[in-house]
């Protein structure tokens, strides 16, 4: 479930709207190693990490250059919630570990949570814990109950959701009230990074082989990250895509994404890339022109992308192991 929503958050969006979300992530592993902290808590508000605290440091660190406009108390604050967090999280594994009858070796925790508001004034939570980089259990913020997605987590889920607890009706509030909140003030700080419009640029191009030919449709430049990108056929059919790649960042703050169809030799001019988003005013359509060729350029961003995702899904499979945190009562 952690995995499907940050391929949701990486993958081609549909959507492109005002919308804005806070995510925290927190980890905590059952002792020293793999070269990082024991406990760790990261924050994004929507696609730009804000916040980051970690047990070796001890304190709660800005990321974003617009957490210069907080409250000076707000450091002290949060560092404070992050201690508290911190030792919940430290019995927390433990009890974890009990689950599954183990004494030792390297374990972790993992959760995701945060809140969305949308355009349209409606509002979502989330929460979903991982145990050894494996869903445990999640949040249905509609009924305000804990769901195990394994046995072992059966035990939590029910004490949770007992009567005298009701930790998911609780949870669920603070997702809806106190966590808009904070994700309302955040996105005033930030307002002109995270609001900023910039169009994409688009390039087109083609390679063939025997019998077919793969048209790319490479879109950069763009921001906000939320972008909708799809081959369409004759104008009016759209085409099942070959390859698509998760949107990905550009060192300047921007986004790229590169989306692939197989068309036969000879009908590649019935093709056309439509890209939507929110710094357009109209549709952007663009058609291979097989004159153009495929430019050093885009050879080197096509390669590009490509390393960055092969390093980005290592660098997830290794945080889905290891990184993430629960700030909540005993399990």
């Amino acid at each position: 479930m952690m995995y499907q929503l940050f391929l949701l958050i990486l993958g081609v969006s549909g959507v492109y709207s005002d919308s804005h979300s806070v995510r925290h992530y927190y980890s905590m592993v059952s002792g020293p190693g793999w070269g990082m902290p024991e406990y760790t808590e990261v924050g994004y508000v929507d696609d730009q990490q804000f916040v980051t605290y970690n047990s070796e440091s001890g304190i709660v660190r800005p990321v974003a250059r617009w957490m210069s406009n907080v409250d000076p108390n707000y450091w002290e604050e949060r560092t404070q919630v992050c201690k508290g967090n911190e030792a919940v999280f430290r019995h927390n594994v433990k009890i974890a570990m009990s689950r599954f009858n183990q004494t030792g070796g390297l374990h972790s925790v993992q959760v995701l949570r945060g809140c969305e508001l949308r355009d349209d004034g409606s509002m979502v939570g989330f929460e979903q814990l991982a145990y050894d980089g494996r869903d445990f259990l999640y949040l249905d913020t509609q009924r305000g109950v804990y769901i195990p997605t394994m046995y072992e987590a059966q035990i939590s889920t029910q004490r949770w959701n007992s009567p005298d607890v009701r930790m998911g009706e609780r949870k669920k509030i603070y997702l809806e009230k106190i966590c808009i909140e904070w994700l309302k003030k955040y996105v005033n700080f930030g307002r002109d990074d995270l609001e900023k419009r910039v169009p994409p640029d688009v390039k087109v191009f083609g390679q063939k082989s025997v019998g077919v030919t793969k048209l790319h449709c490479w879109v950069y430049g763009f921001h906000p990250r939320a972008v909708d990108v799809k081959w369409m056929k004759n104008e009016q059919d759209e085409v099942p895509l070959d390859e698509a790649q998760p949107i990905l960042p550009n060192p300047d703050g921007t986004y790229q994404i590169r989306v692939t169809v197989e068309v036969a030799v000879g009908e590649e001019d019935s093709y056309s890339c439509h890209v939507d988003h929110s710094s357009l005013e109209e549709t952007l359509i663009m058609k291979w022109e097989p004159k153009s060729g495929l430019t050093i350029g885009l050879i080197i961003g096509v390669v590009f992308s490509f390393l960055v995702v092969v390093v980005g899904i290592a660098g997830f499979l290794t945080y889905k192991k290891i990184t993430s945190t629960y700030e909540t009562t005993n399990s």
